[in-house]
Formats: C-alpha cells, sequence, structure tokens
C-alpha cells in the first residue's frame, strides 16, 4: 500500500469514527429530550394533583406523605433491577450533594411560591434552562454559538408571554425563588458529576428521600391532621407520578448536551396550559398562545442548530 492509500484509509478511519462518535451522541441526545419532556408532563400531572389537595391537606404533611410512598416505590422498582446491591451509594458522595441540593431547592420554592403569585413564581423557575446553559458553558466547556443562545433568550421570552407576571409581585421571596431556581440548575450539572456505574435509580431514591426528610422536620411545625382513605390513595397515585418524574429527570441530564436538553423544560408550559384548562377552566389569551409558538419554535431552532454545527464538525477539510 502507497503512502498516499495508507493516509486516505486513516482520513476515512477517522472520519467513520467521527461519524460513529456523532450518531451516538446524537442519539444519546434524544433520549435526553425525550426523558425531559416526559419528565416535565409528570411534574405537571403531580403539580395539579397536589395544588388540588392542597386546599384539604396540610402542605407539608401532604409531601411527607407523597414522598414516603414515592420512595417506598423508588426502593422497591430498584429492587426489582437489582440496583439494591450499591444502595450505600445514596448516601455517598455527588449522590448524595445532589440530593441535598434538591430538597433545599424545593423547600426555598414551596416557601417563595407561598408568598408569591403562581405566574411570578414560575416565570423565575423557567429561568432554569438560561442558567443550565451559562453553567454548562463555563464548567462542562460545552459550546453555545450565538444562534443558541438567542434562541433560548427568544423561548424564555416566550415564557414571560405565557405567564404574563405582574411586577407587583416580585419582592423578597422572589429572591428566594431566585435561589431556589440556581440550585435546580446546579442540581442538573451536578448530576453529570455522578459516576455512570450510579444507577440512575438509586440516584432518584436519594431524591425523594431527602425531600421527604426536609418535608417532614417542616411538618413538625406545620401540624398533621387524620388522612382518609381516599387521600391516602391519592397521594398514592401522586407519589408514582412523581417518582417517575425524578427519575426521567435525572436520566434526562445524563445524556447527551445538557445546554440543547435544557430548553425542552419549556413544554411544562404546554402541559401546564392543558392541565390548567381541563381542572380549572382556564383558556390562554392570544398573547399566552404567542408565547407558546416562541418556546416551541426556539425548541426546535436550537435542535436544528445544534445538528448542522456537529455535521459541519465532522465533515473532512
Amino acid at each position: 500500500m502507497t503512502r498516499g492509500n495508507a493516509n486516505a484509509v486513516r482520513v476515512a478511519a477517522a472520519v467513520a469514527k467521527a461519524a460513529d462518535d456523532e450518531a451516538s451522541h446524537a442519539r444519546a441526545t434524544r433520549i435526553g429530550i425525550v426523558a425531559m419532556v416526559g419528565a416535565m408532563a409528570c411534574f405537571i400531572v403531580n403539580d395539579s394533583l397536589v395544588k388540588y389537595a392542597s386546599q384539604t391537606m396540610p402542605a407539608m404533611q401532604l409531601i411527607f406523605v407523597r414522598g414516603v410512598m414515592a420512595s417506598l416505590l423508588v426502593l422497591a422498582v430498584a429492587q426489582a433491577m437489582g440496583a439494591t446491591r450499591k444502595i450505600r451509594e445514596v448516601a455517598r458522595g455527588w449522590v448524595a450533594v445532589r440530593a441535598v441540593v434538591d430538597a433545599v431547592a424545593t423547600m426555598l420554592f414551596l416557601v417563595s411560591l407561598f408568598h408569591l403569585p403562581l405566574a411570578n413564581a414560575t416565570a423565575i423557575n423557567m429561568a432554569s434552562p438560561l442558567i443550565i446553559s451559562v453553567l454548562a458553558a463555563l464548567f462542562l466547556r460545552e459550546r453555545l454559538g450565538p444562534s443558541r443562545w438567542i434562541a433560548i433568550g427568544i423561548g424564555f421570552a416566550g415564557v414571560l408571554c405565557i405567564i404574563q407576571p405582574q411586577t407587583e409581585g416580585f419582592d423578597g421571596y422572589a429572591l428566594l425563588c431566585v435561589l431556589s431556581t440556581v440550585l435546580l440548575s446546579v442540581r442538573d450539572l451536578v448530576t453529570r458529576r455522578v459516576h455512570a456505574a450510579v444507577p440512575s435509580i438509586l440516584i432518584t431514591l436519594s431524591n425523594t428521600i431527602a425531600v421527604t426528610l426536609f418535608a417532614g422536620v417542616l411538618s413538625v411545625f406545620e401540624g398533621w391532621r387524620a388522612l382518609t382513605v381516599f387521600e391516602v390513595g391519592y397521594l398514592a397515585v401522586v407519589a408514582v407520578f412523581l417518582s417517575t418524574a425524578y427519575y426521567l429527570i435525572v436520566v434526562s441530564t445524563r445524556h447527551g448536551d445538557l445546554s440543547l436538553i435544557a430548553p425542552f423544560r419549556y413544554t411544562a408550559l404546554l402541559f401546564a396550559t392543558i392541565s390548567g384548562f381541563v381542572i380549572w377552566g382556564d383558556k390562554p389569551n392570544a398573547l399566552a398562545w404567542g408565547g407558546i409558538a416562541l418556546v416551541i419554535a426556539s425548541g426546535i431552532y436550537v435542535l436544528r442548530v445544534s445538528r448542522r454545527a456537529r455535521a459541519s464538525a465532522i465533515t473532512p477539510d
């Protein structure tokens, strides 16, 4: 074989390997996106059911009981999957750090939500993809082109159009909500630090236990009351959706390009719109529908830009 042919073979092999790596990364990103969308759907169902139940049940007791059920359910699934042989990982290293960060973020969000209009709290919380993108660029060295930044910004503008927050609602508690959103973003980045050998179901278990313990402590100060059989069954259903959402959010942040997957959190707004209409009869106005269109368009655009960028990266000169 001549030197020229050998070089051609090496170049072809390098291009093939790059293409395989790209295909693998693309598959991982698709898994992350699907998991993120599924997580948002489950979270909205959970939030809707909890909101409805909170009219008659103490909030912290509700969250604690739901958490106990969710933890037992996740533990049972972990046992069925054979993951409990690594059960000690639940309280170790980055898994434990992630659980504590998530529990603190959850409690801060609840405190702020009790004192802020729902629209304002949601507006702040939906800034998470922007914060994740910045943190991913700084600490994970993910490259973000100007077009992706613009698309994410447009998506956030769409969020504001949908929820239409009122400026008078932003007060001291809004700062707690901002801190909660930052911590949730840190939680997603910490997930990337967890060793790949740790099963996602155990990360989920660690999460549910931490939130449950925090809620249990706070429930002592709020007070308890006896629950009916119907309420216990109701909370069991809520626990299923919560457990599924936690598991899917872990899966989504362990696959693919985090800065690409993060904007799909916006799909929660679509599910929230459907839930609000079905349960409470809320109908989005023209501005809200325009915001939904912006959110969808920005997500599709980010995906297309990312694919074009990677395709050009593997094209030989």
